[in-house]
Order: C-alpha cells, then sequence, then structure tokens
C-alpha cells in the first residue's frame, strides 16, 4: 500500500510517495484546514496512495488536533481529514513526524528550525513531542531566538552560534545521545561544520517519517496498561 507523506509548515507543504518527484506549495497565515485538502488533492489529482501521513505544526493529542497552529489560519482543532480525504490518516505533529524520519537509535532530541521552533524526543520506541518553543532565554523565548524572527535579527554568525549552544546545552537536559537539527535552516547549510553530539536532518526526513508511521506499528495515544521508564 501506498502512503502519501504530507508535511506542513509554516511557509511551505510538502507532499511526497514513493516513486514520485516531491511537490511543494505554500501555505501561509491564512491556510486553513479545509484549504490544505484542497490544495493537497490538487497537486496530487495524478498520485495513486491508500493513505495518508499528516504532519501539522500544533499539538496532536491521540490521533487528534487540540490547538490551531500558530503561523497558519482557523479551522484546525476536530477537523475530519479522513473523512476529508477519503482516505485512511494519521496525524502528528511535524517534528515529531521529522525526528521519526532521522531518527536512528538510541536516545534522540530533535530541533526543528525553520518559521519558528519544533522539537521532539525519541527513545526506542517511545516518541515524545515536545512544545521547547515555550522556553525562555535570557533574551527572550527560545523559539524568538532560534526561528526566522532570531536568523532575521541576528544576523548568520550570531544565529550559527546561539543555536549551536543551545542545542548542546538543551543536549545535556535531555540526556540525549545526539541532537538532530532539522528544518530549513540547516539544510541550508547554515550551520555546517557541527561539533561532535549534532548532526543535520535530512530533507527527506519527513517524507521518511510518514511513511514509518504507517509502516512500523505506532501507539498513537497516551492510554497504556504499564508505565515505561525512558533510559
Amino acid at each position: 500500500m501506498k502512503t502519501l507523506a504530507i508535511d506542513v509548515g509554516g511557509t511551505n507543504i510538502k507532499c511526497c510517495v514513493r516513486g514520485r518527484k516531491p511537490v511543494s506549495f505554500a501555505s501561509g497565515a491564512k491556510l486553513s484546514a479545509r484549504e490544505l485538502v484542497k490544495r493537497v488533492l490538487a497537486h496530487t489529482a495524478d498520485w495513486r496512495f491508500d493513505r495518508i501521513s499528516l504532519g501539522l505544526p500544533t499539538v496532536i493529542r491521540e490521533g487528534k488536533v487540540v490547538a490551531e497552529p500558530t503561523n497558519l489560519g482557523r479551522g484546525w482543532v476536530n477537523f475530519n481529514f479522513t473523512r476529508a480525504f477519503n482516505k485512511p490518516v494519521r496525524l502528528i505533529n511535524d517534528a515529531s513526524m521529522q525526528a521519526l524520519g532521522a531518527y536512528d537509535g538510541g536516545r534522540m532530541l530533535f530541533l526543528g528550525l525553520g518559521t519558528g521552533l519544533g522539537a521532539a524526543m525519541i527513545s526506542g520506541s517511545v516518541i515524545v513531542p515536545l512544545e521547547l518553543c515555550e522556553l525562555v532565554l535570557t533574551h527572550g523565548r527560545v523559539e524568538d531566538r532560534l526561528g526566522q524572527k532570531g536568523f532575521e535579527k541576528l544576523g548568520k554568525a550570531a544565529w550559527r552560534k546561539e543555536t549551536i549552544a543551545c542545542a548542546q546545552m538543551l543536549k545535556m537536559s535531555f540526556a540525549a545521545e545526539y541532537v538532530v537539527l532539522g528544518g530549513a535552516k540547516p539544510g541550508a547549510g547554515l550551520l555546517d561544520p557541527l561539533p561532535k553530539g549534532l548532526r543535520r536532518g535530512k530533507n527527506e526526513d519527513a517524507f521518511t517519517g510518514g511513511f514509518r508511521l504507517w509502516e512500523h506499528p505506532i501507539e498513537i495515544t497516551n492510554k497504556s496498561s504499564a508505565w515505561r521508564l525512558l533510559s
């Protein structure tokens, strides 16, 4: 069965199925859930796929959108994507989907650097979405320093220095074995070279994560019969 992976960001939307060249088109502050479905179906009209992985820049809980995305339009909470696409849809936070694609074992912290800041942690088979964008540094929220606003304010050299320092601090704080820096900014080579323990994500990580979401058994609920200790 073929999976359509959709990665929704504050600036662009990217779609991919295996065997096809990915397509990308603009998102923006007025993009609603209904408009997303309309645009995706228009751009993939001649594609064949059986199911969908949808990565969204907002909080997903038990397979449902529970908060309106900060950098997009309205109408996302409780929207029925399965009905709208007329295909099975699995929802996941966009940073978690990219993290899943980048994961290479052990305990990994993922930081998605783009319009804002996305984050997730994976250890073994456990994916933990994080909202590190709300952390406050000396000069403001971490998202405002490491996201697009911070890049424009600080300039390349200062932004690079602060991003690497913050990534190393978070690596220690979360006892991560390594940190993957994903998103549009690292993809442009702005952070190279990186110190030990940090590595750059790949452009295709979001798609790989979307495919893995269906191809491997993943529990997307917080209900469990036993505690699981991350160690």
